[in-house]
C-alpha cells in the first residue's frame, strides 16, 4: 500500500504528530510518499523508521497510490486537488488549519483514519469541479477548481459590470465588486460568506453569487451544472482578478471567459460516521444555544 503525504508547510509544525503519522503508516505496512518541499522542512526534526520516498509534482504520483493525505486546512486540500488532477486518487484531509469543511479529520482521529484506509472502512464522496475556458491561456494545466471560479475588481477600484449569460442567453448584468460561480462543495466557502445558499455536495448545481452588488434586489441564483456560463466585463480599470479557488490571474476586459462542469471529478475520503449534515452542524454551530 502506498500513501502520499502533501502539505504546503504547517505553522508551528507539530513535529511529534507528523512523526507519529509517518511511523504509524509504516507500522501498518504502508509506504509514505512525501511531498519533497514539505519533506525538506521536516526531515532534520523527524526520524522515519522504515521505507519511504518523495515526490515533487502531481505528474510524479503513481496512479496505484491508494490515497493522498493532505495535512493542513481547506486551502491545502484545494492545492491537493491540483496535484491529483484526473487520476482519481482519493484525498483525505487532516485538519491542522481552522474551520475545516474539507479537511474534516481532527488531529486526534489520525490513528482511526489510518485504520479506516488500511481496512477500506471509508466512504468516497465524488465531488464535481468547475472548468474555466478562456481565449488566452490561463492557469496552466489546471484550469479547474473544486470550490469556485470568481471574477473580481482589483484593490479599491470602482465597481465593475459583469454581463452574464447561460448557454448564450442573457441572464443579468451584475454591478458589483465581483461575481462567484461556486460548485456545491464551494457553497460553504467564499459564496457562503457573500450570503450564498448552502447546497448538498451531490446536488448537480452551480451557485452564482454577486460580491457586494449595488442593486439590492440582486440575489444569488442556483442553476443546473449542465449550463455553460459566460461573461463579458466592463470597468474603469485596466485589469481584473480572475480566480480558481486560491489561484489567481490578472486579466483585461477584452478577455472571453466561460465556465462549465469539468469532465472528471475528485474523490474525497471520509470516515463512515462522518457526513455532510454532521459537518454543517459542527462547523457552523447549528443547533447550539450560546445565550448562556
Amino acid at each position: 500500500m502506498k500513501i502520499a503525504i502533501y502539505s504546503r508547510g504547517l505553522e508551528n509544525a507539530p513535529i511529534n504528530d507528523i512523526s507519529q503519522l509517518l511511523n504509524q503508516l509504516i507500522k501498518v505496512g504502508a509506504e509514505p510518499i512525501i511531498y519533497q518541499d514539505f519533506f525538506n522542512l521536516i526531515y532534520s526534526a523527524i526520524k522515519i523508521e522504515g521505507k519511504y520516498s518523495t515526490f515533487s509534482a502531481g505528474d510524479d504520483l503513481d496512479p496505484e497510490i491508494d490515497c493522498i493525505i493532505s495535512l493542513g486546512g481547506d486551502g491545502t486540500m484545494l492545492d491537493t486537488v491540483t496535484l491529483v488532477k484526473d487520476s482519481a486518487i482519493p484525498i483525505l484531509g487532516i485538519n491542522y488549519g481552522r474551520l475545516g469543511f474539507l479537511a474534516n479529520i481532527g488531529k486526534d482521529e489520525v490513528e482511526d483514519a489510518i485504520d479506516a484506509i488500511v481496512n477500506r472502512k471509508y466512504v468516497l464522496d465524488k465531488r464535481s469541479l468547475i472548468h474555466l475556458d478562456a481565449n488566452i491561456p490561463l492557469f496552466g494545466q489546471t484550469p479547474y477548481a473544486l470550490n469556485e471560479f470568481s471574477i473580481h475588481k482589483k484593490d479599491s477600484s470602482p465597481m465593475i459590470k459583469i454581463h452574464t449569460y447561460l448557454n448564450g442567453e442573457f441572464l443579468n448584468t451584475y454591478w458589483a465588486d465581483g461575481l462567484i460561480v461556486a460548485t456545491p462543495t464551494g457553497s460553504t466557502g467564499y459564496s457562503l460568506s457573500c450570503s450564498g445558499p448552502v447546497v448538498f455536495p451531490d446536488s448537480c448545481n452551480f451557485i452564482i453569487t454577486p460580491v457586494a452588488p449595488h442593486n439590492l434586489n440582486v440575489r444569488p441564483i442556483v442553476v443546473p451544472d449542465d449550463n455553460i456560463i459566460s461573461f463579458e466585463l466592463e470597468g474603469r480599470t485596466d485589469g481584473f482578478l480572475c480566480t480558481l479557488d486560491s489561484r489567481r490571474e490578472i486579466v483585461t476586459k477584452e478577455i472571453q471567459l466561460a465556465v462549465k462542469k469539468e469532465e472528471f471529478s475528485v474523490n474525497l475520503l471520509r470516515m463512515n460516521e462522518n457526513n455532510f449534515l454532521q459537518t454543517l452542524r459542527n462547523k457552523l454551530s447549528w443547533g447550539l444555544d450560546k445565550r448562556n
